[in-house]
């Protein structure tokens, strides 16, 4: 007795285009901007942005972004500890430090004193998330888009009412 063949339908699973992936409430900043890399249209790239914008995210990319915030923190690596416990556990994120960085550019504190800015510079990078340290590190050298495939123009876009330039 022989069976009958039957044929498997297989089933494909449709990818999900980037722009519909759904981050987490209150994301790390590396995780809005490595979304914001991963779509294919400045269109797409600003609609996540927007998406997922805060205070800190705006301050962050008019650092990186706008030649007339100047950098009191020396350019180059920075030797610090990085933070390499499980995340979730004993982390600081830059949603929640952001309003620290007017301390390491120019007219944010201009009292302190270098020294003094550099130690308190190191101390929120190892208090960081690994990835949200590194972002900081890109950004005071103006240096976010060589990681992440954001450009002015985007951000523009996303925050037209960022008023560019006039800033030291």
């Amino acid at each position: 007795m022989t069976s009958p063949t039957t044929k498997k339908k297989t089933t494909t699973k449709k990818s999900t285009p980037a722009a519909t992936t759904k981050l987490p409430p209150n994301p790390f900043v590396f995780e809005i901007l490595d979304l914001v890399s991963k779509q294919r249209t400045a269109a797409k790239k600003v609609e996540v942005l927007k998406q997922y914008s805060f205070d800190g995210l705006k301050a962050i990319l008019i650092w990186n972004f706008d030649d007339t915030v100047i950098s009191m923190v020396p350019e180059g690596e920075v030797p610090y500890e990085r933070n390499e416990v499980p995340v979730g556990t004993d982390h600081t994120s830059l949603r929640k430090e952001w309003k620290n960085l007017y301390h390491f550019v120019k007219g944010g504190n201009d009292s302190l004193s270098q020294t003094r800015r550099e130690t308190m510079f190191i101390q929120m990078l190892e208090g960081l998330h690994p990835q949200e340290a590194d972002i900081l590190c890109l950004v005071k050298d103006k240096a976010l888009a060589s990681r992440y495939k954001i450009n002015q123009s985007v951000v523009t876009q996303a925050f037209p009412d960022i008023q560019w330039g006039g800033r030291s």
